[in-house]
């Protein structure tokens, strides 16, 4: 596999990087163990300083990485200044609550077990693989890195091959910052050494954000050697809205739910279910807005969409398209891929979309929506759960009544409500189903690569 930055506005190879012959990963594998037996001992305020140190770094290196990132996978230059400064935000956070967090949680019931005392303290496990995907470059490899080097962990990072500058500028980043020397490391590698660097016994756990057969051999992996995993996997999270929202309001949010970063995000709402009350009247508004989104240089601040990341995923959402064209779903807007260089494909409105056709049971990884027009919120729920994925979901309603059935029935690792599926250091991240397990970010994700470590001590005397 070619470890490249390439161009997704012409397609040209920017440059290229060589991959880690096997002497070059055993010695990086063998420097971060070396780190891990060192860092676990360091203060918590110790790590709190050095990620305060790394955010104001991040922020100040913004304008460059921003332009960065979009050279790399196309997403436009807003979007990614936007990313870079989550990334900081999500630095500062963990800064300011790690020491918190790392707290040993005292036992009430000492007396019950026979103890003078008992407590919780929470330990890092050692070095944590992560397998990041592209389309979040820095802020999918932050959303570990920040919470996993709070716990003490030490981090390699094999990311997508498209994104290798990138992932440089992570390692970068951390030792600029001031963390010791191969707390956290870029291994520029292919998908395919990935299990060798798993089953390596000097690493303790892993976590992967990306499609589902990924998921399914890292976790196979993972389960052989015995190994704590964390899966992010794919998601078609529904969009439902209810008579009693505000349309105008619901259907400008709907649009930025479905095309952020170009429609490529694993909590983009891909599928939305319209009462029937309110269908028409969403359905003019949603595709005039998505109609008027302007395509082109994700460079320029007049551009709302940029190109898809690679050729084979502009290919996959046309298929996509067009195998629901050919079995009868209908293209309000959209639909048709441009003339001219680059990996584009327009802002697309699909109504008419069947249980036969690919996407309806599949995750579209490109600005794509389908529509549907239901006739209670319980049908939209039950159609939202026919779906294999279980990330995020949404709901838009005034209705209390609605809004308890929905968070209470809705299958989804989180329920946004009135509000754009979204991910935040401070609340846990995940799903349920095909779309993995385990949670990111918060103090939650944090311990997912901890050792809750249960401490009792009794009394000498007795």
């Amino acid at each position: 596999m070619t470890i490249a930055t390439t161009s997704p506005v012409t397609g040209e190879v920017l440059k290229q990087f060589d991959e880690l012959s096997p002497e070059e990963l055993e010695d990086k594998l063998q420097r971060a163990a070396v780190a891990a037996a060192s860092y676990r001992l360091t203060k918590h305020e110790q790590r709190a300083e050095w990620l305060s140190r790394a955010a104001d770094v991040l922020e100040a290196d913004s304008a460059t990485v921003s332009e960065l990132i979009t050279t790399e996978i196309g997403k436009t230059l807003r979007s990614a200044t936007d990313e870079v400064a989550k990334c900081v935000a999500s630095l500062r956070f963990y800064a300011e609550n790690g020491p918190r967090f790392l707290r040993d949680d005292e036992g009430a019931a000492a007396a019950a077990v026979g103890a003078q005392r008992t407590y919780v303290t929470r330990q890092p496990l050692g070095v944590v693989l992560a397998v990041m995907p592209w389309n979040f470059p820095l802020w999918q490899a932050m959303r570990f890195a920040a919470p996993a080097l709070t716990a003490g962990n030490v981090g390699v990072l094999k990311h997508a091959s498209n994104v290798p500058q990138t992932a440089l500028y992570m390692e970068q980043l951390f030792r600029e910052a001031g963390f010791p020397d191969d707390v956290f490391q870029t291994l520029l590698i292919s998908s395919g050494r990935v299990e060798q660097v798993l089953r390596d016994g000097r690493v303790a756990a892993a976590t992967l954000t990306g499609s589902e057969p990924a998921g399914r051999s890292v976790a196979a992996i993972a389960g052989d050697e015995i190994k704590r995993v964390v899966l992010e996997l794919g998601g078609s999270d529904p969009f439902i809205v209810m008579p009693s929202t505000n349309l105008e309001r619901a259907a400008t949010v709907a649009v930025k739910a479905r095309t952020l970063n170009n429609g490529q995000s694993c909590v983009n709402a891909k599928r939305f279910f319209v009462h029937a009350d309110v269908y028409d009247a969403f359905l003019d508004l949603f595709t005039a807005k998505m109609g008027g989104l302007v395509v082109g240089d994700p460079m320029d601040d007049s551009t709302d969409i940029g190109p898809l990341a690679t050729e084979s995923g502009r290919d996959d959402v046309e298929a996509y398209v067009d195998d629901a064209v050919a079995k009868g779903a209908t293209v309000v807007v959209g639909g048709k891929r441009p003339d001219g260089p680059g990996w584009f494909y327009p802002p697309t409105v699909i109504t008419g979309v069947t249980g036969d056709m690919r996407m309806y049971g599949e995750e579209v990884f490109g600005p794509v929506a389908q529509v549907w027009p239901v006739a209670s919120l319980q049908e939209a729920v039950d159609l939202a759960n026919e779906h294999p994925y279980g990330l995020g979901s949404n709901l838009w309603t005034e209705d209390q009544s609605e809004r308890d059935t929905f968070i209470r029935d809705i299958q989804s690792g989180m329920a946004f409500v009135n509000g754009n599926t979204s991910s935040y250091p401070e609340i846990p991240f995940g799903g349920i189903k095909r779309s993995g397990y385990g949670r990111e970010l918060s103090d939650v994700g944090m311990r997912e690569f901890m050792n809750a470590k249960t401490v009792w001590i009794g009394d000498p005397a007795r």
